[in-house]
């Protein structure tokens, strides 16, 4: 494998954004999920618009890895009042970490989780949490893995269907 870059996404690349957030979305969660309700929420987050909206926010920030010219994961950040709960000054939520399956078990994952971290260090923020599917146990242990609790939960709608999302944190030291 190359070696993975990890860059500041850009407005110009909300399109690329889009269609690598459809297509990693839908690799992780297609098969748990109805068709229609899988379709319904892609098209409403995963459109160019709605992506160029979000990296527009002050409050939220992207990354892509890239694998040379090829766009392999992605991270979303949040602070203030973009972060989906709690919304607290001292905290920044990672909404979002996605790789292409291809590149699973490659270390790309761990790669922006980095990278997240360096961030919230460098926004002075002390701790950070996340909500993560009930049902995604790859996930559940990744973030195990690199020290987060669970501490509560709230809800995730997918189209018609309401899941359960397990909030974990991590106090930054």
């Amino acid at each position: 494998m190359q070696d993975i870059a990890i860059h500041k996404v850009t407005i110009d690349q909300a399109a690329t954004l889009a269609q690598l957030g459809r297509e990693t979305f839908f690799e992780t969660f297609a098969a748990s999920n109805s068709e229609a309700d899988m379709q319904q929420y892609l098209d409403q987050h995963f459109n160019k618009p709605a992506v160029a909206a979000e990296i527009s926010n002050p409050e939220s920030h992207f990354f892509m890895a890239w694998e040379n010219d090829t766009p392999v994961g992605y991270l979303k950040l949040n602070t203030g009042n973009a972060q989906t709960e709690l919304k607290t000054p001292e905290t920044i939520e990672i909404e979002r970490i996605y790789v292409r399956q291809a590149y699973h078990g490659k270390k790309v994952g761990q790669l922006l989780y980095e990278k997240a971290m360096e961030v919230a260090r460098s926004l002075q923020k002390s701790r950070v949490w996340l909500g993560v599917w009930e049902e995604n146990p790859r996930a559940i242990r990744f973030y195990e893995k690199n020290g987060f609790v669970a501490f509560d939960q709230h809800k995730f709608v997918l189209g018609n269907e309401v899941q359960v999302d397990i909030m974990m944190q991590k106090s930054i030291g």
